[in-house]
């Protein structure tokens, strides 16, 4: 994992090599690095380019996308890039938020083959979508499927799991 330090300086060179000066314009919002982990929050329109400009650095592997909840927050959804310098065996997640009224980012799949089917899974469970991808459309739940399971607001229920113990309570039968 890159250090602090080594954070810092990879977050100074996506901004410069983004024509940022730092503030504002800048793909990079923020830095994290919280218990060894370095954590790059990003502007969501630049998140092809910062991918890109970190495979030039290394990080060739993209191991997983997946979604975040940040209810109530806003902006309240999140997509989470894990990428993987094979050679160094070093880490770095790279984060975006959007809006829950307008969740929309540019698909990677082009560029990064490997998230096809995760960008399919956070669309599925969390309704962010993915502008450009090849195949965007539900992967876990039916195509009819209304609402998307995983975001904090969903309605918890359905119908009781039938077991032995409360057969006779659920059925409705007296004894």
């Amino acid at each position: 994992m890159p250090d602090a330090t080594g954070l810092e300086l990879i977050a100074q060179a996506l901004r410069e090599a983004e024509g940022g000066d730092g503030t504002s314009g800048s793909p990079v919002l923020e830095t994290v690095f919280f218990r060894g982990r370095g954590t790059l929050l990003v502007e969501p329109t630049r998140i092809g380019a910062v991918l890109a400009s970190l495979r030039e650095r290394g990080y060739t592997f993209l191991a997983s996308v997946h979604g975040v909840d940040y209810y109530p927050q806003e902006p309240r959804l999140g997509v989470v890039y894990e990428l993987l310098d094979m050679r160094r065996v070093d880490r770095i997640t790279v984060k975006l938020r959007v809006a829950s009224d307008v969740p929309e980012v540019e698909s990677v799949t082009p560029e990064w083959p490997t998230a096809d089917h995760q960008e399919r899974e956070v669309y599925d469970m969390f309704g962010v979508r993915f502008r450009g991808h090849p195949d965007l459309r539900r992967i876990l739940m039916p195509e009819d499927y209304e609402g998307h399971p995983q975001r904090r607001d969903f309605p918890i229920g359905g119908e009781p799991v039938l077991f032995t113990f409360n057969e006779r309570d659920t059925m409705g039968s007296p004894q």
